[in-house]
């Protein structure tokens, strides 16, 4: 079998655990498969890196930040790659640029366009190992690019397509896709299998375990992907087709994003076009926008409210305040995003209402909601997100 591993930050977060994982690579070798190991950095480290790169500015130019982040992922490459080679396992570290994995150049949130495969599949001829820097690859003009926040498992995922691998598993500090966060609730219960557009919506809402454009991205190619614990040899979670799901359940699970900062215009010019202006604005600065609300209009004027991740709510302020499409505006990142997600929810009524009955009576305001054919999400203050987490689990009785 052709496997793609991928190992997340607190899975190689010290050195006796990337040893640890050098140990369940060699095993894997040693069964007879071939094995591609993609990397992110130690746990920490991005952080620790960012942080550097604010101390000058606090927004610093996206060129030099990917050259930075970048070398977390490098470290840990380098160091899984000797580990494994004293393990007597003939082994070869790849930088994303190595790899030959080719990105646009919307630095520090770049897509990937391409994967030449032709170095990986070099080195597995040979019998190798090949460990790959996760979370990095170079455009047309030879830079350093980054995917974003969790764009390892984006890595792992389209080198798995691009290889047409037999399976891809994703190793982090938990052992599978649960019902809701097990830290929040301690009754979550752990999915055997979950369908590509719940774990997107999961994703997409704030759930950690699988970044939200690497799920896109499995569907797309079909990869078969698994995740799974770094820590023991537990069954993980299955992310497949829908049609592989034999019943579809009314909700699969309960997310919350704390990355979330809501912007309000208040007083803007109740006008054809003035909307397209705003987002049009926001798009140029590539600020991601996921919520909207409208106000009607009144006396010519309306109110505009929409949310963006909190580490762009610098950028979003930068450009509201220059475009001046309104008479106030208001920053606010003490808010948290709560959201339902369940493929049963297509076919079933009252699922919006139980979640609105159920905050109501916990005396929980919503500000804002957004719904999908199988997500229901909800902006709540920040003191009332894991809060809103239990009680909402506990009225789908998602621990049945």
């Amino acid at each position: 079998m052709l496997i793609v591993q991928k190992y997340g930050g607190t899975s190689v977060g010290t050195l006796e655990r990337i040893e640890a994982v050098a140990d369940r690579v060699a095993r894997a070798k040693k069964d007879g498969n071939d094995i591609v190991v993609v990397v992110s950095a130690m746990s920490g480290v991005t952080n620790q890196l960012v942080e550097y790169g604010e101390h000058f500015s606090k927004v610093p130019n996206a060129v030099a930040m990917d050259m930075l982040l970048s070398s977390g992922e490098q470290v840990t490459t380098a160091l899984l790659t000797i580990a494994l080679n004293e393990k007597g396992i003939e082994t070869v570290g790849l930088t994303g640029a190595m790899a030959k994995i080719y990105t646009d150049s919307v630095h520090t949130k770049a897509r990937i366009e391409e994967i030449d495969t032709s170095r990986i599949k070099s080195e597995l001829e040979r019998g190798r190992v090949v460990v790959v820097a996760g979370f990095q690859g170079v455009d047309e003009n030879g830079d350093i690019t980054t995917l974003g926040r969790g764009g390892s498992d984006l890595s792992a995922v389209a080198v798995a397509g691009a290889l047409k691998a037999d399976l891809c598993e994703i190793y982090t500090d938990v052992d599978g896709v649960y019902t809701t966060d097990p830290r929040i609730e301690k009754k979550a219960k752990k999915l055997e299998r979950i369908s590509y557009e719940e774990m997107l919506e999961l994703a997409s809402a704030g759930a950690k375990v699988l970044q939200n454009r690497s799920v896109e991205l499995a569907k797309k190619l079909n990869v078969k992907l698994v995740t799974r614990s770094s820590f023991n040899d537990n069954e993980g979670t299955l992310i497949t087709g829908e049609d592989n799901i034999m019943e579809a359940v009314l909700v699969s699970g309960i997310a919350l994003d704390k990355n979330q900062a809501r912007v309000t215009l208040r007083g803007v010019v109740d006008k054809p076009g003035i909307a397209a202006e705003i987002f049009t604005t926001l798009a140029k600065e590539n600020v991601n926008v996921d919520m909207i609300i409208q106000n009607v209009g009144h006396d010519g004027t309306t109110n505009l409210g929409f949310t963006v991740p909190q580490n762009e709510l610098e950028i979003a302020r930068r450009a509201m305040d220059k475009l001046q499409a309104a008479k106030h505006i208001e920053f606010n990142d003490a808010i948290v995003k709560v959201s339902v997600v369940g493929v049963g929810m297509k076919s079933h009524s009252g699922v919006a209402c139980l979640a609105f009955e159920t905050l109501a009576r916990e005396g929980i305001n919503i500000q804002m909601i957004s719904t999908s054919e199988i997500k229901l999400s909800m902006i709540v203050d920040q003191k009332y997100g894991e809060l809103a987490v239990r009680v909402l689990h506990d009225a789908y009785k998602l621990d049945a």
